[in-house]
């Protein structure tokens, strides 16, 4: 997890990635002027399901046992993080769980309508969390992430990592307000078991590194046939 002493999964904050941040320098100096950037706190960052706050442009589904006419699918969250339900009206809905948003939901039937209402919310399409892998992976880019989502599943996003990928060297930057943590892992180590596999949040940013050994290995082997075709016609020669 993040913020747990393992092996081979280590978390630091150097200058080389700070560059990706404007230049900034570990752990007091400002990002965008104002943001420290620093480690990410190992509190913050269990590997343990996370509850996925709603955002607005959400679709929901939302199912009130026995009550068939109030259970709905397909309830999209407004542009202002509010949703329009029967009997009630407008209901926030942005930043909550969907267990703390039922909960909402269930309080406001009951006090007019409903004795004891059992009321459950799925998240069917996220449209505000997402994350962004780049580096050596054979596809960068956005990718939009529902529930709980973990390190190895935001590799599957991009389709993995290049054959030129540092897989020691797999940085994960989070922003918390202000401020820009992050922790570096080591992906092979993660999928042999023995570091686990971090938690991956809504807005993290994956930089998987560049190894130079590998590139130079890529190089000569694509190097082999030329250099065998030269060899032979110097045979032919001699």
């Amino acid at each position: 997890m993040f913020g747990l002493t393992v092996s081979r999964t280590t978390f630091l904050a150097t200058a080389a990635f700070a560059s990706l941040l404007g230049g900034c320098a570990a752990g007091s100096s400002a990002v965008g002027g104002n943001a420290a950037y620093d480690i990410i706190p190992a509190a913050d960052t269990e590997a343990r399901p996370l509850d996925y706050r709603i955002g607005p442009l959400d679709v929901l589904k939302i199912t009130v046992f026995q009550e068939p006419d109030l259970s709905l699918d397909g309830v999209p969250v407004d542009a202002s993080g509010n949703l329009l339900y029967p009997l009630i009206g407008n209901v926030a809905a942005s930043g909550k769980t969907s267990s703390e948003l039922s909960f909402d939901i269930a309080q406001r039937l009951e006090e007019r309508f409903l004795v004891n209402p059992q009321v459950s919310i799925i998240v069917k399409e996220s449209a505000t969390q997402n994350v962004t892998v780049e580096g050596q992976v054979a596809k960068p880019g956005v990718f939009p992430i529902t529930g709980s989502t973990t390190l190895l599943q935001a590799m599957a996003y991009a389709e993995g990592p290049t054959r030129i990928a540092a897989l020691d060297d797999v940085t994960v930057f989070r922003r918390k307000g202000q401020d820009m943590f992050a922790a570096r892992f080591d992906l092979q180590a993660i999928r042999r078991n023995m570091a686990p596999n971090p938690q991956i949040l809504g807005g993290d940013i994956v930089v998987v590194g560049f190894s130079p050994t590998k590139s130079a290995y890529r190089d000569a082997l694509q190097l082999m046939p030329a250099l065998a075709g030269v060899f032979v016609q110097l045979a032919q020669n001699n």
